[in-house]
């Protein structure tokens, strides 16, 4: 983030792994992804890709819902954006980082990491170009074929993505532009 004051990639590892540590035990899956899994010296924002568990609720325990002790942790934190149980959550951390949080599925994990883990130069330039080349369009945070927007594709892995895109699969530190 340009027009933020950044924070050497050293200190803003700490703070995400501290955030990744608060919140591992309410996820299937949690990392840092952003400039500091790009190894960036300087570090605007901690960015966090999660699967939050999910409980089942209701009379029936049949509705499925984002875990509470999970919402609880990200409540916590000063927010900025967005609810506990979404797919975006902004907070300030008491450092005074900001720390995005985005949620995955098992099924779109590739995509979101592979976005998220940017540059956001590189996730437009490279990647939604290519998948627009191939008739791909991200829908809700899902790949889907234009004349399929009912199916959409399974990339639970991010080199499932490059795979897909026919790219070669490029080192988060070469993704910096």
């Amino acid at each position: 983030m340009s027009s933020e004051k950044k924070i050497k990639y050293e200190i803003a590892l700490r703070q995400a792994q501290y955030v990744v540590a608060q919140l591992q035990p309410y996820c299937d899956r949690i990392e840092v992804a952003g400039s500091i899994r790009r190894e960036c010296p300087g570090v605007g924002d901690i960015e966090v890709v999660c699967i939050p568990k999910v409980d089942m609720t209701g009379l029936f325990s049949d509705i499925p819902q984002r875990n509470a002790d999970f919402c609880q942790a990200v409540d916590s934190w000063d927010k900025i954006n967005g609810q506990a149980a979404g797919k975006y959550m902004q907070r300030i951390l008491p450092s005074g980082i900001n720390l995005d949080i985005f949620t995955a599925t098992a099924d779109n994990w590739g995509l979101i990491f592979a976005i998220r883990t940017g540059s956001a130069i590189y996730s437009h330039n490279v990647l939604a170009r290519r998948w627009v080349s191939l008739g791909y369009k991200s829908v809700d945070g899902e790949l889907r074929k234009y004349n399929d927007y009912d199916n959409p594709i399974a990339l639970p892995e991010e080199k499932d993505l490059f795979d897909l895109l026919g790219i070669h699969y490029d080192r988060p530190q070469a993704r910096n532009f």
